[in-house]
């Protein structure tokens, strides 16, 4: 008889999860999935394709529905999960449902921040970070209105570009000195700041949110510094909480996020957490690729075999408000590091390439990442690169032709 394994989470890492125990313990395990959203797992990296028009809601689906029957899952979602019963071994619902479990898996992810400033539960102030958002905002760019977006991070150059892009007014504006200051150097920001404007967003930085004003609804933003910005709605993106009320509401070790080991078990008995709501040696990754290999290592320890996960090398490999960004490893360039510069501001494009003791520790690229890969092989490889530096710059097939 199959164990009853419940994952809490109908997300990317869900998905991955239950893809990696199809390969290696097929049939072990009867597995029930609980996810609020109203629908089938989706690819939530491409939600701001879907706000600029360039793909549709059913086009991002990771799944269809007869993969997971297939699979033999069940999925429950349009459920949410209010509590965990720790005596019963039972998840409960809001519908009323108890969902018994003898593995249990949280992949709750997170929610966006919303800044704690005056005026931030004003009618006209949104988040964006799932497909109920996107609803929200295609509304907002049908009827042409000014939309500030809050926060130049990933998030919010996507939500800035999709809007953009739909046919509102938008004005990003970020508290730091760069956009995207977490995976880009000052040069490589610089560049994507000017792509993304000519794309038809106002970007202002150094922009330090003082309130939201308003009487009944949105009418703009002021800054600390006395600017105003007039709006019809504003979108918080500046941020993500990893969402852990769960587990800590069943009595399990939290601190930013559920706190794991390296088998991605918690300190409850075979009750495990991956992805973002995740903190493994103290780091919550934010980003999906840690989100896999994180997947495969509890697939395998729950199939049976030896597995840890050691951490992951950071990497960033995605199109940003339709331009291309790359970044891994030490791309800062720490003390005694080498830097390869190539920035050609008129093509839109910007590489660089930190060595350190003949080994590529770190890498960004604006404009131009076919060979994303192949650098991420060689951070994380570890390999001299000495045979293809002089032409490493240029990309693979050339550095290893020459």
């Amino acid at each position: 008889m199959s164990e009853p394994l419940v994952i809490i989470g109908n997300g990317m890492a869900a998905a991955r999860l239950v893809d990696e125990l199809a390969k290696c313990a097929l049939g072990r395990y009867a597995i029930a999935i609980i996810g609020d959203e109203p629908r089938l797992a989706y690819n939530r990296v491409l939600l701001s394709s879907v706000l600029a028009g360039e793909a549709t809601s059913a086009e991002i689906e990771l799944r269809p529905a007869a993969w997971w029957r297939d699979r033999g899952v069940t999925l429950k979602y349009g459920s949410t999960a209010t509590s965990i019963d720790m005596e019963t071994r039972e998840v409960h619902t809001a519908n009323g449902k108890r969902v018994p479990f003898s593995k249990l898996v949280i992949a709750t992810g997170s929610s966006a921040l919303r800044l704690p400033v005056p005026g931030a539960e004003l009618a006209g102030v949104h988040t964006f970070r799932d497909s109920r958002d996107v609803v929200l905002l295609l509304d907002l760019a049908a009827q042409k209105k000014r939309v500030v977006v809050v926060g130049g991070g990933l998030l919010g150059l996507e939500a800035a570009y999709g809007l953009a892009k739909a046919g509102a007014c938008v004005t990003l504006i970020h508290l730091m000195d760069r956009l995207m200051e977490r995976q880009l150097d000052a040069a490589a920001a610089a560049l994507l700041k000017t792509l993304v404007e000519h794309k038809g967003v106002t970007v202002l930085l150094n922009a330090n949110t003082a309130n939201i004003y308003g009487i009944d609804k949105v009418e703009g933003v002021e800054l600390k510094d006395g600017r105003k910005l007039e709006a019809d709605a504003v979108i918080f993106a500046a941020g993500i909480r990893p969402n852990t009320s769960l587990a800590r509401d069943a009595g399990m070790a939290v601190n930013r996020g559920i706190v794991v080991d390296d088998q991605m078990a918690t300190d409850s008995g075979n009750i495990f957490a991956l992805g973002e709501c995740a903190e493994h040696r103290g780091t919550c990754y934010g980003l999906v690729e840690p989100a896999y290999e994180q997947a495969k290592v509890l697939a395998h320890h729950l199939a049976g075999r030896a597995a840890a996960y050691a951490g992951s090398v950071l990497a960033t490999n995605l199109k940003v408000s339709g331009v291309s960004v790359f970044s891994a490893g030490d791309f800062m360039a720490a003390e005694g590091s080498e830097t390869l510069l190539l920035n050609d501001i008129r093509r839109g494009i910007y590489k660089k390439l930190v060595i350190a003791g003949g080994r590529l520790t770190g890498a960004v690229l604006v404009g131009d990442t076919r060979d994303a890969l192949w650098y991420l092989q060689l951070i994380r490889g570890g390999a001299s690169v000495d045979a293809v530096r002089a032409n490493m710059m240029f990309g693979r097939s050339l550095a290893e032709a020459a």
